[in-house]
């Protein structure tokens, strides 16, 4: 009886490796061998955008390091899925570096305005972290790596982590924990610096519920350069110099923020690159990005 039950244990979970494989419209970019962890609700309830994915390399030994994949979309669009489309050999470093990487989603601007990110963004980091033995992450080695307004997220995680502001975090959630470094692609860095921050209907306007130039108290509270100090982590920015949604001068700003701090950071701005895409993507960048993890991973 016990080798039945243990046969229907085991069968149980091919069978939902089986279903996560193919609910999972990115698993087919990772190299063969990755194993899913798929559609993990970080909070106790059932909100769809309170779900995150764990993707482990096939040949860990040990305790792994940890990179957190914070998708983009303007805080109203897109899923945990986004942005490995066009960044599949990125994805594919990191795992065969034999990194872990989870990706994460989070409530959208339109369900909830800022700080729910936050606490979303968050919310999952700490369930990574209280659930790290159980998935073989090494706490002592995670970063965040954010496109577009997941830049901004993983930027403003990253950088407000170290300041335990009590409105950032869920009641019930560990707050203990600490990142390597960040790598932010073409996030946001201050919502003022946008053509349409008088507007409540732009994407930053919806985020904070008003006009960033109407609520400056609410707009410095959302930027990640309010909340830059000496004991940050390192930073990696990312930026196209031909973005025409998020200005390259938000990573140009928060970079000279994280400079005069004395914190690590580089800013690589690419060539004639518009605001996403595969031009991200190349050997040079993902060369410096597989580069960064390694230096804060030692």
């Amino acid at each position: 009886m016990r080798t039945f039950i243990a046969f229907v244990f085991l069968l149980h979970f091919a069978v939902s490796g089986i279903s996560q494989t193919r609910q999972n419209p990115v698993m087919h970019l990772f190299p063969e061998g990755t194993r899913l962890h798929g559609n993990i609700p970080y909070l106790d309830d059932t909100l769809s955008k309170h779900l995150l994915d764990i993707y482990l390399p096939p040949t860990a030994k040990g305790k792994v390091p940890l990179v957190i994949w914070v998708h983009g979309g303007g805080w109203l669009s897109n899923d945990k899925y986004a942005d490995m489309g066009y960044m599949k050999a990125t994805v594919v470093a990191i795992i065969n570096q034999g990194y872990a990487l989870a990706s994460i989603d989070y409530r959208f601007s339109t369900q909830a305005v800022f700080p729910a990110q936050m606490v979303d963004c968050n919310a999952a980091v700490s369930y990574l972290f209280d659930q790290a033995d159980r998935f073989g992450f090494d706490v002592d080695r995670v970063a965040l790596m954010g496109f577009s307004a997941g830049g901004h997220l993983a930027a403003m995680v990253g950088l407000a982590n170290n300041q335990r502001i009590r409105e950032f975090f869920h009641d019930r959630q560990s707050r203990e924990f600490g990142f390597k470094g960040v790598v932010n692609f073409y996030g946001p860095a201050d919502l003022t610096l946008f053509p349409e921050a008088d507007d409540a209907r732009s994407p930053e306007g919806l985020l904070i519920g008003a006009a960033p130039l109407d609520r400056p108290d609410l707009a410095k509270a959302a930027s990640p350069v309010t909340y830059v100090d000496a004991e940050d982590p390192p930073f990696l920015l990312i930026h196209g110099e031909k973005d025409d949604l998020v200005s390259s001068c938000h990573s140009r700003l928060l970079a000279s923020w994280l400079s005069i701090s004395g914190v690590q950071q580089e800013l690589i701005l690419v060539p004639g690159a518009p605001h996403f895409g595969p031009m991200f993507d190349t050997d040079a960048i993902r060369s410096r990005v597989m580069a960064f993890l390694a230096e804060i991973f030692i």
